[in-house]
């Protein structure tokens, strides 16, 4: 890979940077917030393979033309009971009122039914390239998203209904929220709806301190909860990308409290928010600094021989599997260190093979990383909201029209859960890390093919030995679960894997008495053979209710007989949890 260099400051160009770069990296950062983040060369391309395919093949324009005439005809003349699909058993729940079943309405939803069904077609012409045909399917839905009659007044007959009810308050109200949020001027009571989960105060608040610190993370140890704990201490290592809180939200829906009250002794990695002045932090320094120095903090604390249950989740999980094959490869890594053995490892909705990394892969593609490495050359890290562009993308019925349709047009402000009051406090990735990343795991697949570099060496995830447990949802648009299922083909090690109900982050947060939950679990040995996820879906029993606790048997089927639990040495305590990392928040 080309050696990419990044500044260390906002506006001060390498001494190397030509004039007509620099020109082209301020006209990409500039041009970005228009175009939500996303390059606008890959959506043209994508257009013209679409379209000149087309316009060569004619055979194609009569198979469009005669299924866009029979839609038509069906939408104009709809068939003798095909209103009564509106309501509970309509697939969308934008048409489940009753009211849609009403005339205009209900030919209004037939329609947009109906070109929704012409697009899923026609995006696709014999020649395109694959991800061309992916993004043109995508984006066709996005436009035809924004333009569903739900998201209008006048075609929406819930919205009309609401409007008539309230005699206009709704809609008064609905006008203050938009003048409210184009401002940027909250109003007193969304000041106080954002108030409500305060870190410190009402989440991240499971007793314990901060026992390490560097430049990048800070190190909290939970204090015991039971008098006696596993000595194998369980080092949980969030993902880089949000704040490290979900692992330890709520106290009813905390994961870290969940352990401790179970007797495991509980360390948790608190990533600092990066600036300018990281913007040359690598890869390699987020393995060193957030994983390998932290461990070795560990081992100083509960002493060298005592081995750990290692935690990763989302992309923190893929750095724990690269941290792992790169000590179980000969020679391990360099320095002297005085790691402890990794007992364990379990990976919650992690990839480390990235060929199908589901919708999230549409946007990763060459002219992509180029715009984005222009933008964080230019700021020196790429952030939180930056991010958010392309997450809003992938859920933007949800995250964006449907949202927005109850706020602006029916006074509806949205009530935040201690969920969203996390996924709303955002870290910024340095722009040396996040292009790495992006280069090497998302566009070049590198950590699956036993090309990914630490310390100059490749790593390959053949060499993990450990036993794995690993956790994939069901409906995970960040991590979809045959992508990360693919580490059965990439390790000979005991993986028992578990397909829980939910998403990315709700499929996560499953405490024990949550409703309408479930999972499938199933082990395959050590040498096992090969099966297809959907053969393993088929054969894995489905559960009823939470899998943390068959995941905290696991580990403490992997661990040593409980101990006597010792208290946190005042000698080692930096501070209280949740420690400063977390509550520092940089202008965006």
């Amino acid at each position: 890979m080309t050696k990419q260099t990044f500044p260390n400051k906002n506006d001060a160009p390498k001494a190397d940077e030509k004039s007509t770069e620099r020109l082209d990296q301020l006209l990409h950062a500039a041009m970005a917030p228009l175009t939500g983040g996303l390059s606008p060369v890959s959506l043209s391309l994508a257009l013209a393979d679409w379209a000149w395919h087309l316009a060569m093949a004619p055979g194609r324009q009569m198979e469009l033309a005669a299924l866009a005439t029979r839609l038509s005809n069906d939408t104009l003349h709809m068939h003798d009971g095909m209103e009564a699909n509106a309501g509970a058993v309509d697939d969308d729940p934008r048409f489940r009122d009753e009211a849609w079943a009403a005339w205009p309405f209900s030919q209004m939803r037939v329609g947009f039914h109906n070109a929704e069904a012409f697009w899923r077609e026609a995006a696709y012409v014999s020649g395109m390239t694959a991800h061309h045909a992916d993004l043109t399917q995508f984006f066709a839905h996005q436009w035809l998203g924004m333009l569903t009659p739900a998201n209008w007044l006048a075609t929406n007959p819930v919205v009309l209904r609401d409007a008539f009810e309230s005699r206009g308050t709704h809609l008064l109200k609905g006008a203050r929220h938009w003048l409210a949020d184009v401002s940027g001027v909250p109003e007193p009571a969304d000041l106080e709806i954002a108030n409500r989960f305060v870190v410190g105060r009402d989440v991240a608040v499971t007793p314990g301190k901060v026992v390490y610190r560097n430049r990048l993370v800070e190190l909290i140890r939970y204090q015991p909860q039971t008098a006696k704990v596993h000595p194998e201490p369980v080092f949980m290592i969030p993902s880089w990308i949000m704040k490290f809180y979900i692992l330890d939200l709520s106290p009813h829906n905390s994961m870290a409290r969940y352990l401790v009250s179970q007797g495991h002794s509980v360390y948790m990695l608190s990533w600092r928010n990066p600036d300018a002045e990281d913007a040359e932090l690598s890869m390699d320094d987020y393995l060193r600094l957030g994983v390998l120095d932290p461990l070795q903090a560990i081992a100083e604390q509960t002493g060298k021989d005592v081995p750990v249950h290692a935690v990763g989740y989302c992309l923190g999980g893929t750095l724990l599997a690269i941290a792992a094959a790169a000590l179980t490869r000969k020679g391990g890594v360099a320095g002297k260190r005085q790691l402890p053995t990794l007992k364990t490892l379990t990976l919650l909705a992690a990839q480390t093979d990235f060929s199908e990394p589901g919708e999230l892969g549409l946007f990763i593609d060459e002219s992509q990383i180029d715009l984005l490495d222009n933008i964080t050359r230019r700021q020196g890290y790429l952030s939180g909201k930056q991010m958010a562009g392309s997450f809003q993308f992938l859920h933007s019925r949800e995250l964006v029209w449907t949202r927005r349709m109850r706020e602006y047009l029916m006074g509806e402000r949205e009530q935040p859960n201690d969920l969203m009051a996390w996924n709303a406090d955002t870290t910024r990735m340095p722009a040396r890390m996040h292009h790495e990343y992006l280069n090497s795991l998302y566009l070049h697949n590198a950590l699956a093919i036993n090309r990914y570099r630490v310390e100059g060496r490749s790593v390959s995830l053949g060499d993990i030995e450990q036993p794995v447990f690993m956790l994939g949802t069901q409906r995970d648009h960040v991590s979809p679960w045959r992508s990360v299922f693919k580490l059965h083909h990439l390790c000979e090690a005991e993986i028992t894997f578990v397909l829980a109900s939910g998403g990315h982050n709700a499929g996560i947060l499953s405490e024990p008495g949550h409703p309408n939950r479930s999972y499938q679990m199933a082990t395959r040995p050590a040498h096992g053979a090969w099966i297809e996820p959907e053969q393993w879906a088929a054969s894995a029993t489905q559960q009823a209710g939470s899998w943390w606790p068959a995941w905290q048997q696991w580990l403490a089927g992997h661990s040593s007989r409980p101990q006597v639990a010792r208290a946190i040495s005042a000698k080692t305590a930096l501070g209280d949890a949740p420690g400063e990392y977390v509550m520092r928040h940089y202008k965006e």
